[in-house]
């Protein structure tokens, strides 16, 4: 197939204006609860991959700075934000130290969310400078072991009964997709699904069945279930193979200092902003 002519898969990132607002009104609620200053706020999850059902929850998530009074303390403030699931909403967030430690430890999740199409909120410059320093410290190898053992796990738990839910494929196709394409173009995956489709994935009979697959999950609930599908099934199997067999390398980074003031600059900004 002719890169003219290939076929792209379905995406749609559904949010309304009155559930951005709702989200906004939360992340607000927050700031005041906790005394906390948001510096980004995605939408994670299917719809941030963009396929998400009719009744899928809104993944919120977030990273915050605290005050200096509560960074420079003997016993340390907990460094996760989490409230309970209410209605469709589900958010959650990051201390920026946190954050920062997990950034250079290359996890994946992170710069997911650094690279969702739906942005909440964002402190400018802070969320730009997260974003150069996850890009730079992103590890080819844990980013690819990290894929490969998600799809593992995920179609040895989801996929192999008579009936499957639909959208466990995709939660085994993702992560395979991204770890070829780590091992292809050798730099981290972009987070919609779509885009890692086009990317990857030539195989025109593949794509025709995904694709079905996706518009059935948009229209389908969350929990709606089929007859196992042989020719994904088969695909994966064979993905999943390639992706044990590879071995990933990649030249050793130096650590810098850039994270310590990230840091200390947001911790300093919120507390001149009083």
């Amino acid at each position: 197939m002719s890169e003219g002519t290939k076929k792209k898969v379905a995406s749609a990132h559904p949010v309304s204006d009155a559930m951005r607002a709702e989200v906004l009104a939360a992340l607000r609620a927050i700031e005041r609860e906790e005394d906390v200053h948001v510096l980004f706020a995605c939408e994670s999850g299917s719809r941030g991959w963009g396929f998400a059902s009719p009744d899928s929850d809104y993944d919120v998530r977030f990273v915050y700075v605290r005050r200096l009074a509560d960074t420079l303390t003997v016993n340390p403030v907990r460094d996760v934000i989490e409230r309970p699931i209410s209605g469709e909403l589900d958010v959650s967030g990051w201390d920026l130290r946190k954050t920062l430690q997990l950034l250079l430890d290359s996890n994946p999740t992170l710069l997911e969310w650094l690279r969702s199409p739906i942005v909440y909120r964002e402190d400018a410059a802070f969320a730009q400078r997260l974003r150069a320093l996850a890009e730079r410290k992103f590890s080819l190898v844990r980013g690819y072991h990290h894929y490969v053992s998600m799809a593992k796990k995920n179609l040895r738990e989801h996929l192999l009964g008579e009936t499957v839910r639909f959208k466990k494929y995709l939660y085994v196709l993702r992560p395979l997709m991204a770890a070829r394409w780590i091992r292809e173009r050798g730099s981290a995956p972009p987070m919609v699904f779509a885009d890692l489709v086009e990317g990857t994935l030539e195989d025109a009979a593949v794509l025709e069945e995904l694709d079905a697959l996706l518009a059935l999950k948009m229209r389908a609930g969350e929990s709606e279930t089929g007859p196992r599908r042989e020719r994904l099934l088969a695909f994966i199997e064979r993905e999943l193979a390639e992706a044990q067999a590879h071995v990933i390398r990649e030249p050793r980074k130096e650590v810098d200092r850039e994270a310590d003031a990230l840091l200390r600059d947001a911790v300093l900004a919120f507390e001149g902003a009083r």
